[in-house]
């Protein structure tokens, strides 16, 4: 083959990869819309019923605005209202979702480690950002730097580089204790290093959700195996040991998992790590971010600590089964299901031999019924023949009697009252008019009517401080109360109008 033929095969390999096929398609745009709708930064597992109605929810919507969105049965979409569950049932498929169980048995989704790179991807190309920057600079070069300094084997050189940044540092922290300013980056170099740093966590979920993948992978060859007794146990046993020290060692996802997991097993740089995120987000650059990208930056170690969590809990189930698989695994019994099912098999061939396509053979497939006579399911109790007991008589004297002055106290506002207390106030204030009235006209519960009254003013819907409004309850107790008043004129019209209302 030709360097042009190998360029074709690794370029069309790469093409083929899930990633480039969600963001290829026709319908890629509504996709990678419903996906970084559902799936939201803080969001990363979503119950199957609720994605199923978020998924028909978000593309009828696009369909209503003429975007061109996926059809359910994996055609162009038209005029059919789509099927969330069969959307998600190809996109499943199409190794973009992942359909899992939840602790507490219920079925959720998660978006795959392709589906994370390509939304990478999306938000990388939709920045408005410079590739080239100093920031990303001055961090290739302190990565190289740093790297160079721990492979570096001579002892006299290794000295030499601590003196020099012993020497530096000192120099920077005489500068300061001597009185001088200290010297901060401006609003674009902050944004700028921001944005690189955005970038780097933006892939750590597709990373860790990569190692997921890996150890779920290698658990449903395991339980192949187990199933299929290709091997011994203790083959089977050895090589996922190997294969789990090989996953974490000489790949680069399980490298970085295991990176973040010494991350996380130091207390102090863990502090360090969200104090420096405190400060970055303190700086006056910061006010020009969204609420959405403060609230990401600062998960930061949230998101470190999700990924090696769901990492781990597959490393779990995985053990779990291998554990059970050895406590529950009968070989005695298996093999003789499996002679059992051979035995069938060859008499299922010597029939086939001698018999024809139309001939039956009655197999008895269930067990006959047992004939057992009906039982009885409920036994005689006596309270069920029992006369219930006699009704007693009702006491008159219970109730006292109520007339219509007692149902006024305890009913609502006295607005007739109110109103002409108000049109009687002249000039002054609407608490003036409230506190004239009489005590058994200043209850509680009028408060609403002359709020009801007082509605439409603007003194009084744009207050900006309350009066204490003295009220009085049907038992006589008083009540004050905060609540916006407004000014009166004598030739005040307002409760005219909302009696015309």
């Amino acid at each position: 083959m030709t360097d042009v033929d190998l360029e074709y095969a690794r370029v069309r390999a790469v093409l083929d990869r899930p990633t480039l096929r969600l963001v290829s398609r026709p319908t890629s745009a509504a996709v990678v819309a419903v996906f970084r709708t559902v799936f939201d930064r803080d969001v990363q597992y979503v119950p199957a019923d609720r994605m199923h109605l978020q998924v028909e929810e978000h593309v009828a919507r696009l369909q209503a605005t003429g975007a061109r969105v996926p059809a359910s049965d994996q055609g162009e979409a038209d005029d059919v209202r789509p099927n969330g569950r069969a959307l998600c049932r190809e996109w499943v498929a199409a190794q973009w979702l992942v359909r899992s169980n939840s602790p507490d048995g219920d079925e959720q989704y998660s978006l795959t480690s392709h589906a994370l790179e390509a939304l990478s991807l999306v938000d990388a190309l939709s920045a408005d950002r410079a590739l080239i920057s100093e920031s990303r600079l001055a961090m290739i070069v302190d990565a190289v730097h740093r790297w160079a300094a721990r492979a570096e084997p001579d002892p006299d050189v290794q000295i030499r580089r601590l003196d020099a940044q012993i020497a530096e540092l000192q120099a920077e922290r005489d500068r300061l204790a001597a009185g001088d300013g200290v010297e901060t980056v401006d609003d674009d170099r902050m944004r700028d290093g921001y944005t690189n740093i955005s970038d780097l966590i933006r892939q750590l979920p597709s990373d860790f959700k990569r190692v997921e993948e890996a150890v779920a992978t290698m658990h449903r060859s395991i339980v192949e195996d187990f199933r299929n007794e290709v091997r011994p146990i203790g083959e089977i046993l050895d090589d996922y040991l190997a294969r789990t020290d090989n996953l974490m060692q000489s790949t680069p996802e399980g490298r970085a998992f295991e990176g973040a997991f010494e991350l996380l097993r130091d207390d102090a740089l863990l502090l360090r790590l969200r104090d420096d995120i405190a400060t970055i987000l303190a700086h006056p650059f910061a006010a020009t971010l969204e609420p959405g990208e403060r609230r990401a930056f600062r998960n930061t170690v949230g998101i470190l600590r999700q990924g090696i969590e769901d990492v781990l809990a597959r490393r779990r189930q995985l053990t779990a089964t291998l554990r059970d698989q050895i406590v529950a695994h009968d070989v005695v019994r298996d093999r003789e299901l499996d002679a059992v099912l051979r035995s069938v098999n060859r008499g299922l061939a010597a029939w086939v031999a001698v018999g024809s396509a139309r001939d039956r053979v009655p197999l008895g497939l269930l067990p006959d019924a047992a004939e057992v006579e009906t039982l009885r399911e409920r036994f005689y109790d006596p309270d069920n023949e029992s006369v219930p007991p006699p009704i007693e008589e009702p006491d008159d004297d219970v109730f006292d009697d109520l007339d219509v002055e007692t149902l006024r106290r305890h009913g609502g506002p006295l607005l007739t009252e109110l109103r002409a207390a108000l049109r009687s106030a002249g000039s002054g204030s609407s608490d003036t008019a409230f506190h004239g009235l009489p005590p058994e006209q200043r209850r509680p519960v009028e408060l609403f009517g002359l709020a009801h009254l007082l509605t439409g003013r603007p003194d009084f819907e744009e207050a900006r401080h309350v009066v204490a409004h003295r009220t009085v309850r049907p038992d006589g107790e008083p009540v004050t109360f905060q609540m916006p008043t407004a000014a009166l004129t004598a030739d005040d019209d307002h409760t005219d109008a909302q009696e015309a209302r």
